[in-house]
């Protein structure tokens, strides 16, 4: 028994180093196209997406995707994602983050759970700004309500300042991430956008778009029924002040 436990620590300590290691440009690419197939995946499924009105006021948008290389810590839960915010003009590049504690349960029985945070009001993109918050602490939470309308939700659903939803197995539902602590990811930021990436003015639209990051950007623009912005190629990106 005393050994199991010993190889549990292990191999958590393991994972965890594995999943807050280093992110590098590569990363980052990777990173904003699993974003963007499945927050396109999510919202072309009939009657299972997030409901449209919902994503009109929405001010800022996250995903989390699955690592594919089992980067969570097994009870400890950890994630990277990115988020956009609405802007005057269109929605921002986006910022990287990481997701970690809580019950989030990111890899439960060795399944793999993508997750997305819809933020309801301009509290929420304060929070965003900052080194780190808790949902459900910080931000109130609830989980988000699913269909082509938010008319049926609750209103705690409808009052929280984050919604939550996730996907496992094909099945995409609202789920509490409760205790969960978000904070930006430094090394895919500065990656993506030079050293010190410049947080504030990312999600303030005063960033270009790098090419790279457009696909997801237009992938959210076009599910809010957004203007899509152009993004910028790489020899003229503009880099965070």
């Amino acid at each position: 028994m005393r050994k199991s436990a010993v190889l549990y620590m292990i191999m958590s300590l393991g994972l965890c180093v594995s999943a807050q290691a280093s992110s590098n440009r590569e990363d980052d690419v990777h990173r904003i196209e699993d974003s963007a197939q499945i927050f396109e995946e999510i919202m072309s499924a009939p009657d299972k997406a997030i409901p449209g009105d919902l994503l009109a006021s929405a001010k800022c948008i996250a995903v989390i995707p699955a690592e594919k290389k089992l980067a969570f810590v097994v009870g400890g839960n950890y994630g990277k994602g990115l988020v956009t915010c609405r802007g005057p003009k269109s929605w921002s590049a986006p910022v990287f983050l990481t997701v970690s504690g809580g019950s989030v349960g990111f890899q439960i029985g060795g399944s793999s759970t993508d997750f997305i945070l819809v933020f309801r009001g301009r509290r929420g993109l304060q929070k965003l700004l900052s080194d780190k918050f808790r949902i459900g602490g910080d931000l109130s939470a609830a989980a988000g309500p699913v269909g082509r309308s938010a008319a049926a939700s609750t209103d705690i659903e409808l009052h929280a300042e984050i919604l939550t939803y996730s996907r496992s197995r094909g099945a995409f539902a609202g789920i509490s991430l409760s205790g969960a602590v978000v904070q930006p990811d430094d090394t895919g930021n500065e990656a993506m956008y030079g050293q010190p990436a410049h947080i504030e003015s990312i999600l303030d639209g005063k960033v270009a778009i790098p090419e790279d990051a457009g696909v997801l950007v237009q992938a959210v623009s076009k599910a809010t029924r957004s203007p899509i912005p152009e993004a910028t190629p790489p020899a003229a990106e503009t880099k965070a002040p």
